[in-house]
């Protein structure tokens, strides 16, 4: 007889032997989920950070050469670049907060509901979890033995079935204070690098000077997207730069066809 096909990453892949522990030798039913040992993708922290560094590297550039192409005093770039950090940090941390709460409340909602539903409808939702895993191949009596084990711890059953059914792990919720905090310090150091040569230079010298910091900045910010998503570090890094010179090449362009009078 042929063996059954399950999927590995779902519960079911343990039935046989999970199961059976479960049922036959007193063992815990969280026994029956198997244990992966990947990296948490869903935190909103790592989130945060690199969209706040990247944020920052390309909105203080653009910002920053598009008042130097107007030919200011190094005064008034220096004011663009620090309100442009500050008042983009302060933006980023609030709308990271704000989307991680709103998402969390969300998924809190539905973790509620399908707490009412296990407790209201144990064994339509036995059924129903027996049946999402005979569709995945798992043969129909380890599907429903499997269920049963699950069913039978309701925070083991609330959890599968959040996992299962609505897609999110409820142990794995993002920190919205964590978001913030990431997204506030990674905006402010992506927007410092090219403000910095301005409170040493100005002019050409300064502008060149935030040119090169920004380039040098986008490509290890693309290099380290690349090693974290394990994908092609050089079009990471080639992405990123693309995204970081063309809005500053626009900005500065208006910036020299606008112009203003110079301030002492």
């Amino acid at each position: 007889m042929a063996e059954p096909r399950t999927d590995p990453r779902t519960p079911a892949a343990a039935a046989p032997g999970a199961s059976a522990k479960g049922t036959h030798g007193g063992g815990d039913p969280a026994a029956a989920l198997p244990k992966h040992h990947h990296r948490d993708v869903t935190g909103g922290a790592a989130r945060a950070a690199v969209f706040g560094i990247s944020d920052g590297l390309v909105s203080n550039l653009g910002l920053i050469l598009g008042v130097a192409g107007a030919d200011p005093a190094p005064s008034v770039v220096r004011l663009a670049g620090l309100a442009g950090l500050v008042a983009g940090a302060v933006s980023m941390a609030a709308g990271e907060y704000n989307s991680v709460r709103v998402q969390n409340d969300l998924y809190e909602r539905e973790l509620e509901m399908e707490r009412i539903e296990l407790h209201r409808n144990p064994e339509q939702e036995t059924v129903e979890l027996a049946e999402l895993y005979e569709s995945r191949g798992v043969q129909s009596d380890a599907a429903q033995e499997l269920a049963e084990v699950i069913m039978s711890n309701p925070e083991v059953a609330l959890q599968t079935h959040a996992r299962e059914e609505l897609g999110f792990d409820p142990s794995s919720l993002a920190s919205p204070q964590g978001a913030a905090l990431a997204s506030i310090g990674a905006f402010a150091l992506g927007a410092f690098f090219p403000l910095a040569p301005w409170f040493v230079g100005s002019g050409a010298a300064a502008t060149g000077a935030s040119l090169a910091l920004a380039v040098l900045a986008a490509l290890v910010v693309g290099l380290a997207i690349g090693r974290f998503t394990e994908r092609s570090p050089l079009r990471a890094m080639l992405r990123q730069l693309l995204f970081t010179l063309v809005p500053a090449a626009i900005t500065y362009a208006i910036g020299s066809l606008v112009g203003i009078s110079p301030v002492s």
